[in-house]
């Protein structure tokens, strides 16, 4: 519980994730601070980026898959990992619990909420 929270307090400076269904490479490329060329590289090395393809093989991200882009990048960029020691660390959380990630999703959901009461306050 404690790497998740660690990963939550370094992927707060980056930007909140928008209320949408889907994004575009680009767009998760913004809100990762990865270039879309890492990401497709990322995507042959973990199966759990497994974005959908649409018309022209473009890329379509859902919000989990974000979720788990910035998780990737804590790793790699953050703690250190190699590429296996990711996959690894990976693979074993997502075998152990589910409820992790979905507290993450809580806890930026609540974000967004607070930043649009503050907005709304004003």
């Amino acid at each position: 519980m404690l790497e998740v929270e660690n990963s939550l307090s370094n992927n707060r400076e980056l930007p909140s994730i928008p209320g949408k269904r889907y994004f575009t490479i680009g767009e998760v490329s913004d809100l990762c601070f990865v270039k879309p060329h890492v990401l497709r590289y990322w995507e042959q090395e973990f199966p759990q980026l497994k974005p959908v393809k649409r018309k022209g093989n473009r890329r379509y991200y859902q919000r989990q898959d974000v979720l788990t882009i910035r998780q990737i990048r804590n790793l790699l960029y953050e703690q250190g990992f190699t590429i296996g020691g990711a996959k690894l660390r990976l693979s074993g959380e997502s075998a152990k619990d589910d409820s992790s990630q979905s507290q993450q999703i809580i806890r930026q959901v609540k974000t967004e909420l607070e930043e649009v009461l503050h907005i709304l306050r004003r």
